[in-house]
Order: structure tokens, then C-alpha cells, then sequence
């Protein structure tokens, strides 16, 4: 069954890829974090304030992100038969969340503090060095990143910022645009330590936090939309609906296909409802049955959480793929 409704193959098993893609994030920005930290206090430097509070805050982030793996993964039972996924995208939120309160609003009130105050001259190697040593942490974060997106939009043949706005999975989303703003915020801090010493005027230091901040402010919202997308009913990829459109309309029993919903519930885990006209006219008991092995059928698939079918209702168009 499963050659025939590639769902599984095409929305893909990520899990323990996604672990690891987390963990990395996770030991990388703990590393940076305390260097950062260190040379913040030596320094004073409101960019590197904000850079550290960058880290710390992704560091957090990538523990509600393991939590978010390990919850939504959780088997379905009697009182959640669609499975824990949508946990998934509670807790990103959650960390989507923190990245905004404790690395944007930190970063932005630091910064507006810092125009106000007259910093004194500094000797800022150190800053420079673990700007230069984050840069290179961060870079293979990303890549990690960056290469499970490579991996998943070739499988769902799609391109690779197309399927990074789409794919139902919110911790490669998340650690791709963290260590993507993390890179873009460690130039913008080592600029604002360069002009502040270059000029001696300690405005572009305060300046870089300020930028730092709303940069990681514009990254949490748009998690914070994408994850709320899909908690209140993000429906699946029309290719798809197609395929498990495709795949009932070659069933000798199924005549016609007249209602067809697949909504996302969780990192590729997909709940499809659907209405279908059985050919002939069997008992009420036997077209029960047809259905549930059907259902059971469909519930094969990695990638399908639960099936329910019922019978359409009388003088219902049917359904053809790539047309609804």
C-alpha cells in the first residue's frame, strides 16, 4: 500500500534527524552563550550584550524543542486517537515565544539604555575573536540545518524555501531561521563594535543591540504565526490530497470520491476524513466493512494519523485530483 500512497515516503521520517539537528543547535549556542557573556561583562559592549542574550535565549529554545520531539511523538490513545503531535507546535510556540521576550526585548532595551549612557573606551580583541569563533559554530549549526532541509524538500520535490514555509515541521523551521538570524546577528554586532571604535562614538554599539533585537523580534513572530497556523487547522499539501484522492479512485470498490479533508496533527502526521461512493449497492453491513478496510488501509502509511470514511450523500459531485 504504501508504494502506492507515498505519503510517508514524501513527507518523510525526520524524527531522530530533527534530534540532532536540536542537539548541535543546543551545544553550539550554550558555547556561545558563556563566551559571550564573558566578554560582554569585560568589554560593555551593548552589541555583545545583545549577542549573548541572542545565544542564551536560542539555548532555551532548543530545550523546548527537545521537549516538543519527545512529546509529540508520544503513541495515540483511547482519550488522544490522532496521537500528541500538535504538542509539537505548542511547545515551539513556546520557544518562539521565549526568543522574543528574552533575546528581542532584552537585546532592544539594552540597546535604547546604552544610547543614553557614555561608554568608556575599550580594548575589544576579545569581541572580535568570539564573534569570529560564533560565527564558525553558528555556520555549522546551520549547515546541519540546512542540510535536513536539502534532504526533506528533495523528497517532497519541492523548492528549498518553499518547503521551509510549509513543511508541518516546526523544529527545522525553527533552528534553520535561529542559526540563520544568529549568522545575520553576529555581522550586525561585529559592525556596531567596529564603528563604535573606529568612531569612538558608542551610538553604533547601541545601535547593533537594537538591531539584534528586532531582527530575532521579526524571526519569533513569524514562528509564533506559522505554529499557531497549523495548532488551529493547517491543511495538507495539495499533491497530498491528490495522492490519497488518486490512490481511492483505483479501488475496485470505490466508485467515486465526493469529500476529501487532510489536515495536519502533528510533524508528518496527517488526519484524512473522507466521503466515498462504493460501487453497486451492498448492505448497509458489508459497505461498513469496505470501509474500514479502507480506513485501515489508508492508516497503513507512516505518515497518516488516523482515516475516517463514510458514504457520500446522495447527488454529490465527485471529486477529481488537481481540481478542488
Amino acid at each position: 500500500m504504501n508504494s502506492d500512497l507515498p505519503i510517508g515516503r514524501v513527507s518523510s521520517h525526520q524524527g531522530s534527524e530533527s534530534v540532532r539537528t536540536v542537539l548541535i543547535a543546543f551545544a553550539a549556542n550554550a558555547v556561545i552563550g558563556v563566551l559571550k557573556t564573558i566578554v560582554a561583562v569585560l568589554t560593555g559592549s551593548a552589541s555583545m550584550v545583545a549577542e549573548a542574550a541572542h545565544s542564551w535565549a536560542d539555548a532555551g529554545n532548543e530545550v523546548f524543542l527537545l521537549i516538543a520531539e519527545r512529546r509529540s511523538n508520544k503513541p495515540s490513545d483511547s482519550r488522544h486517537p490522532l496521537g500528541y503531535g500538535r504538542e509539537a507546535y505548542v511547545w515551539s510556540m513556546i520557544a518562539a515565544f521565549g526568543l522574543f521576550a528574552v533575546g528581542a526585548a532584552v537585546s532592544v532595551i539594552h540597546g535604547i539604555s546604552a544610547l543614553k549612557e557614555n561608554t568608556a573606551d575599550t580594548n575589544y580583541l576579545w569581541a572580535y575573536v568570539v564573534l569570529a569563533g560564533a560565527f564558525v559554530l553558528e555556520g555549522f549549526s546551520f549547515l546541519q540545518a540546512r542540510g535536513q532541509l536539502r534532504a526533506g524538500a528533495q523528497r517532497a520535490d519541492m523548492a528549498r524555501l518553499e518547503y521551509l514555509a510549509r513543511t508541518s515541521n516546526p523544529t527545522l523551521r525553527a533552528v534553520f531561521y535561529e542559526d540563520a538570524a544568529a549568522l545575520v546577528g553576529i555581522v550586525i554586532a561585529g559592525g556596531g563594535v567596529a564603528l563604535h571604535e573606529l568612531t569612538g562614538n558608542a551610538v553604533w554599539d547601541a545601535v547593533g543591540s537594537i538591531l539584534v533585537g528586532l531582527l530575532l523580534g521579526v524571526v519569533a513572530l513569524y514562528l509564533l504565526a506559522r505554529n499557531m497556523t497549523f495548532l488551529v487547522g493547517q491543511v495538507a499539501d495539495q499533491r497530498y490530497v491528490d495522492a490519497v484522492l488518486t490512490w481511492l479512485l483505483e479501488r475496485p470498490e470505490v466508485q467515486d470520491v465526493t469529500y476529501l479533508h487532510l489536515e495536519y496533527v502533528g510533524p508528518q502526521k496527517i488526519f484524512v476524513v473522507g466521503a466515498v461512493d462504493l460501487a453497486g449497492n451492498n448492505p448497509e453491513n458489508q459497505a461498513a466493512r469496505q470501509l474500514e478496510t479502507l480506513e485501515r488501509a489508508l492508516d497503513e502509511d507512516p505518515a497518516v494519523a488516523r482515516t475516517v470514511l463514510s458514504l457520500a450523500a446522495p447527488g454529490q459531485k465527485p471529486l477529481r485530483p488537481g481540481t478542488f
